[in-house]
C-alpha cells in the first residue's frame, strides 16, 4: 500500500468505524431482545383482541349504570397482606348484592405473578379481599362482578412498595 492509498484515507477510516459500530450495536440489541423476558407477549393475541372487541360492544349495550369503586389500602407492601375494598351501588346509590365478586391482579411486565381471589362481603355493596402481592411495582387490579350471567368490571392501577 502506498501513502496515497484510499484504504488509509481518514474519511474512509471514519466511515468504516461508524459502520462497524452500527453493526456491533445492532448485534447487541438483537442479543438482548432474544435473551430477555418478552413482557406483555401472549400466545393468542389475535383471538383475544377479537373477543375483547365483541365483549366490549355487548357490555356497552348492556351497561346497567352501576357505580363501582376500588379502594386499596393507603400503602401496599410486597409479600404483606393488604386490604382492597370494593364498593358497588346502582344509579340511585342503593347498595347491590351480586352473585359473585372476584379480584384479579395483573403484573404488566411479568405474567408469572398474576393471581385472582374471591372478595368477601362485609355488607351489602361493600366487599373486601386481603391480598399479598408477590412482586413490587405497578399492578393492574380488576374487580369482576357477576350477576345473572352478566359480568361487569372496574379496573385500577396501583403501586406496590418494596419492604423497608
Amino acid at each position: 500500500m502506498t501513502k496515497s492509498s484510499p484504504w488509509r484515507s481518514p474519511v474512509f477510516l471514519i466511515w468504516s468505524g461508524l459502520l462497524l459500530m452500527f453493526f456491533i450495536a445492532n448485534g447487541v440489541f438483537i442479543y438482548l431482545a432474544q435473551t430477555n423476558d418478552p413482557g406483555l407477549v401472549v400466545d393468542n393475541y389475535y383471538e383475544r383482541g377479537q373477543d375483547y372487541e365483541k365483549n366490549m360492544l355487548k357490555r356497552m349495550a348492556q351497561d346497567p349504570g352501576w357505580n363501582m369503586r376500588i379502594e386499596p389500602a393507603p400503602k401496599l407492601i410486597q409479600n404483606t397482606d393488604g386490604e382492597v375494598r370494593f364498593f358497588l351501588s346502582d344509579k340511585e346509590g342503593e347498595l347491590l348484592v351480586p352473585d359473585s365478586v372476584r379480584l384479579f391482579a395483573y403484573r404488566p411486565t411479568h405474567k408469572e405473578g398474576d393471581f385472582d381471589v374471591p372478595m368477601e362481603e362485609l355488607q351489602n355493596g361493600v366487599y373486601r379481599a386481603m391480598v399479598a402481592f408477590p412482586l413490587p411495582g405497578i399492578w393492574d387490579v380488576l374487580v369482576v362482578v357477576t350477576k345473572a350471567d352478566a359480568e361487569y368490571s372496574e379496573a385500577l392501577r396501583i403501586n406496590v412498595a418494596k419492604p423497608e
